[in-house]
């Protein structure tokens, strides 16, 4: 069993578990390459022929590593012209390792579809992880509900007693700026208190004047009747 393919410009024949040598692909190291340039399939039962690709037909292969050929030497020259040039290469390649052959959408070698190397990985990680059940799941959701409305009720409890202490404050910031604003000093007080004893002093006086004339006026009309007479 094995298959023609093409890739860079060349035909290779390859058979399963074969390293090859191509031109270098756009493919990371390790990745798998699906090579859709089939040209024949032979198996011992029949061979496939394609005009020019074999139909419904692939090759899979992994990508190992990225290597460069061995050097080369390239000489040219011009006789009689005194023309040399002598320049070096090496071919970038990349190393593949042949997995599969498929055809008509059927693996060769196992007889079934084909499966990357991805879905394999996620089947081994779903087998290898526990499953949970929805029974278990359930009251799990339920605890996580219940504890977060017991959270929103605390918080609010502790807001709502917040505030007084804030109505608290305020009020007992009120009574500290009255009390400043009543409180005087005692420059303030002497000062107002001389003022108030001369008011009053005035006052007291301005009642002793008013009683003395309204006294004195009878006597000089006493004073005007006698000389009448």
């Amino acid at each position: 069993m094995f298959a023609v393919i093409k890739s860079g410009g060349r035909q290779y024949k390859v058979f399963v578990g074969q390293t090859l040598e191509v031109n270098r692909l756009p493919v990371e190291a390790g990745a798998q390459v699906k090579i859709e340039e089939v040209l024949l399939i032979s198996d011992a039962d029949r061979t496939m022929l394609g005009t020019p690709l074999v139909e419904n037909a692939m090759v899979l292969a992994t990508a190992t590593k990225h290597a460069r050929g061995k050097k080369l030497i390239v000489f040219k020259y011009k006789p009689k012209k005194r023309y040399r040039r002598k320049t070096g290469h090496r071919q970038e390649l990349t190393i593949l390792t042949i997995d599969d052959i498929i055809a008509d959408g059927k693996s060769l070698v196992t007889g079934e579809a084909p499966r990357s190397e991805e879905e394999e990985i996620l089947e081994e990680e779903e087998v290898a992880s526990p499953e949970i059940t929805t029974e278990e799941e359930a009251p799990v959701d339920e605890m996580s509900e219940t504890e977060v409305e017991e959270k929103k009720s605390t918080r609010r409890r502790r807001t709502t007693k917040a505030e007084p202490a804030e109505d608290t404050e305020s009020k007992s910031e009120e009574t500290s700026e009255e009390a400043e604003a009543s409180e005087e000093t005692p420059e303030e007080a002497e000062a107002a208190a001389p003022e108030a004893t001369t008011e009053t002093e005035v006052e007291e006086k301005k009642t002793t004047r008013r009683r003395r004339t309204t006294k004195a006026e009878p006597a000089e009309d006493t004073e005007s009747k006698a000389e009448e007479e």
